[in-house]
């Protein structure tokens, strides 16, 4: 899409005064940005986005604040654009003084890319990690690609909450060939979710070309493939974004599913940093010089003087605002190093955040909870009745689906099959068919669509993979984006998400489809981590994960699901306190730890071999949340213990616990923590050599008797 001057002189006097003024202040913001980059005071990266200020402010000044939009690790000027646009509606006059408001928005968006603790992330983001969400600002992202599954999350939740807002996920052209951006076209498609895929093409990644690695250059084509209307519109005349804008959001809003923006653009600096890109030597100076020539806050300019809606004392003047706004933001974050030279200057000390706020916000603050009600099956006080396992996991989260609204179940095959490939899910669809949806085979879409679920704040998504190998798939979405979110943008941002999973060791199913995922979660920081051993537990341990505004993985095991147990006969709704084991037998002269089918398996070995061992069930798992006073407390009766896992040894668990333990218990330890796993193959199809590769009672007999038998016998 190109316009014509007949476009431009149709255009509103006030969208068109307001688009300059946008495109000016983002420009003399990234001027700053990159002379302070330049002088050494911005830690880390400084992707600027001169030169292509005019698509975001184009594509932006017709959203509202209820709509919402991430972007990727280039992302100041969509993230201002955003902001403004949220802080004055109206419209930046600009020949009118600047706002108050504005200054104060630059100059928090500069102490975020300075990393100081006034910055809307307290410093964590930077310049790649850009979030403000009371203006509609989701959060820019440094993983290529990786913000486009959250923006889908967030789409639904406007769409499944009744509103006509939209989303807008901005990404540039290296995306565009990125797994999770196409798996989400797909889904958006799918489910008409109003979502636009908003391509910024400047023609490198990086140094790369968009030539050198597509064969079809014309990135919108990705669109129709979906079966999603595309428009391709000169990225530098803000005014041609602008309408094509206009045009996606009405198809939008009228409920009609996702649309694609390419925007043809050109970054005037390199990748990083205050250099141009031919001073590495990918492009030529001619092609820059042209591009140049293109300016978006040039070609505005001409045609507001065109016009006679400014002249140019109006433009110098609005300029020298916007510089002497940045100019007062860069005094007040920074002062003159003492003792350098003339001129030199350093970050103040005294607003870097505090070195004691490295690890807060990682995880919420269970404030949550401060009104449950908890039980635990010995001293439950009312009755109790015999039920499987399996049938009990999908009554939980039925029960919860049934009292709170906000509960969304989503996975392959959840909605079909009586319940899902395992009966978990049985139910569900029938009673509540808009909230239980069966996805693609596409992970890290849909892991990534409930992380924006979750953090826009409406939804409490329960995700299902039907094996936990396939996290591998979403890794980035499971590990860079839900487990970092709260953290990574500030630490108040709650993730109100549960993934469900099961171990399916002694299945017969092979070396990618066993693997017990507590090991890589228990390494990688936000998540919570709980294993359900009994029923009865699983009801409470369920709950409390449906209440917590952390993500929490809740691992399930195929052995278990026909096992039955006692449960309540109509209660339902009971907790079990994050941070609490259960011992399952008291002992005196060895202590077990350990969790999921190995909690049986350990008894019955105990019971085999005679020892009198106690068996602590871990059922919380993540460093946050484990009982360490009940497990120090054992540690000190007996002062031996063993770790009983599973699964193979290279992702086991019990490493980091064992580690743990040696600094926490080393004076009560009469001997090394003993660890007993599978071994360090997968599991295989094979029965031999799948019964060969996991531990179970056999293996673990034999690790008590040594395990006494060094200790002396006592």
């Amino acid at each position: 899409m190109t316009v014509s001057d007949a476009d431009w002189d149709a255009a509103d006097p006030r969208l068109l005064r307001s688009l300059l003024s946008q495109i000016q202040l983002v420009r003399s913001f990234e001027e700053t940005v990159l002379d302070l980059a330049a002088k050494g005071l911005v830690h880390g990266p400084a992707h600027s986005s001169i030169g292509q200020e005019g698509a975001a402010a184009g594509s932006i000044i017709g959203l509202e604040s209820a709509d919402l939009v991430n972007g990727s690790h280039r992302g100041h000027h969509q993230f201002l654009a955003k902001s403004l646009a949220h802080l004055v509606p109206e419209g930046i006059d600009p020949v009118a003084p600047l706002d108050d408001r504005v200054r104060v928005l630059m100059r928090r968006t500069l102490a975020e890319i300075l990393g100081l603790a006034q910055g809307f992330c307290n410093g964590r983001g930077g310049s790649m990690h850009l979030r403000w969400a009371e203006a509609g600002a989701l959060g820019t992202n440094a993983i290529v690609g990786g913000g486009v599954p959250p923006a889908a999350g967030a789409a639904w939740a406007h769409r499944h909450a009744g509103t006509e807002n939209v989303v807008v996920s901005y990404f540039g052209d290296g995306a565009v060939n990125i797994g999770s951006v196409l798996e989400t076209m797909n889904l958006a498609a799918a489910w008409k979710l109003p979502l636009c895929f908003f391509i910024e093409n400047n023609g490198y990644a990086v140094s790369t070309s968009v030539a050198e690695v597509t064969g079809e250059s014309r990135l919108s084509g990705r669109g129709p493939g979906f079966g999603i209307p595309s428009w391709r519109v000169d990225g530098m005349d803000p005014l041609a974004v602008h309408l094509a804008m206009t045009e996606a959001l009405a198809h939008m809003r009228a409920g009609n599913g996702p649309t694609v923006i390419e925007a043809e653009v050109y970054r005037f600096f390199h990748q990083n940093g205050p250099f141009p890109g031919s001073a590495f030597g990918y492009r030529g100076k001619e092609e820059e010089a042209a591009w140049r020539a293109r300016d978006p806050l040039a070609l505005i300019s001409h045609h507001l003087q065109r016009r006679e809606l400014v002249d140019q004392d109006d433009l110098d003047n609005l300029r020298a605002a916007a510089e002497q706004a940045m100019a007062s933001a860069v005094a007040e974050l920074t002062e003159e190093e003492p003792g350098g030279r003339e001129g030199k200057r350093r970050v103040r000390p005294d607003l870097w955040p505090r070195r004691d706020f490295v690890d807060v916000g990682i995880r919420s603050d269970l404030a949550e909870f401060a009104d449950s009600r908890y039980e635990e099956a010995d001293s439950f006080p009312h009755p109790m009745t015999e039920r499987r396992f399996v049938d009990v996991v999908a009554r939980v989260v039925e029960r919860r689906m049934e009292t709170d609204p906000s509960v969304v179940v989503l996975g392959e095959d959840v909605h079909r099959l009586k319940g899902g490939t395992n009966g978990a899910t049985r139910g569900l669809a029938e009673r509540f068919p808009d909230r239980v949806l069966g996805t693609p085979i596409s992970e890290n879409a849909f892991l990534g669509l409930a992380g924006g679920m979750a953090t826009d704040g409406r939804f409490r998504p329960v995700v299902e993979f039907m094996y936990p190998d396939f996290v591998w798939v979403a890794a980035d979405q499971a590990f860079n984006q839900v487990g970092k979110a709260r953290h990574m943008f500030g630490g108040g941002t709650d993730v109100p998400l549960v993934l469900r999973t099961k171990v399916a060791i002694g299945t017969g199913y092979g070396s990618q489809h066993s693997m017990d995922p507590a090991g890589i979660f228990a390494t990688n920081p936000g998540w919570r981590i709980v294993a359900p051993s009994t029923p009865f537990d699983y009801i409470g341990l369920m709950n409390t994960a449906l209440a917590s505004n952390d993500p929490v993985l809740v691992i399930e095991h195929s052995d278990l699901y026909p096992v039955s147990g006692l449960v309540p006969q109509d209660d339902f709704d009971y907790r079990i306190p994050i941070g609490s084991a259960a011992v399952r037998r008291t002992g005196s002269q060895v202590t077990v730890l350990t969790y999921l089918a190995m909690v049986a398996w350990s008894i019955e070995a105990v019971t085999a071999t005679g020892i009198d061992a106690e068996v602590i069930d871990l059922r919380w798992l993540d460093r946050a949340s484990i009982d360490w006073q009940t497990i120090e407390a054992s540690v000190r009766k007996t002062g031996n213990v063993m770790i009983v896992e599973q699964g193979s040894r290279g992702t086991s668990y019990g490493g980091w616990l064992a580690d743990e333990l040696h600094r926490r218990c080393f004076d009560w330890l009469d001997q090394p923590i003993r660890r007993v796993t599978g071994a360090e193959s997968a599991p295989s199809i094979s029965r031999v050599l799948e019964r060969a590769a996991h531990a179970g009672v056999e293996e673990i007999s034999a690790a008590l008797l040594a395990a006494v038998r060094d200790s002396g016998g006592h």
